[in-house]
């Protein structure tokens, strides 16, 4: 079977939207950890260790998740030209290549996500019982 330029192509869009959910997400998270210390400067609070502790891990993770979300792109992009140039058997193993590394850079993404979801269930824990 003989593979066609476009279908790497086709990861294009999806590797684009999935880069700029990342962006977002080391955004929010740097919005986090500034807001965090801001409260640590004015309170002087001892029990933000655990959430410092989650933030620098939601940090990393999501590093890793933009740096092989950026290798699948380039993999793709060079998958399309190995594939432009006639070079069908590496364009094809650089193509796999690229999606190994978009499905690294997804469980990745799932771990952060599990992680975040879990810091909030935390905090509304938390929030319940002042409440309560």
């Amino acid at each position: 079977m003989e593979i066609e330029i476009s279908t790497p192509a086709l990861l294009f869009p999806a590797i684009s939207l999935l880069l700029l959910a990342y962006t977002n997400r080391f955004l929010t998270t740097g919005q986090l950890i500034r807001s965090l210390s801001r409260q640590a400067r004015e309170h002087g609070e001892q029990e933000l260790s655990g959430q410092i502790a989650n933030l620098k891990r939601r940090l990393e993770l999501t590093k890793w998740m933009q740096f092989f979300g950026v290798v699948s792109m380039l993999l793709c992009t060079i998958s399309m030209f190995a594939l432009f140039l006639g070079f069908y058997d590496v364009g094809k193993k650089v193509f796999g290549l690229s999606l190994l590394t978009m499905c690294l850079s997804l469980y990745i993404s799932l771990w952060e996500v599990y992680i975040s979801s879990n810091a909030l269930n935390l905090e509304l824990k938390d929030l319940d019982e002042r409440c309560s």
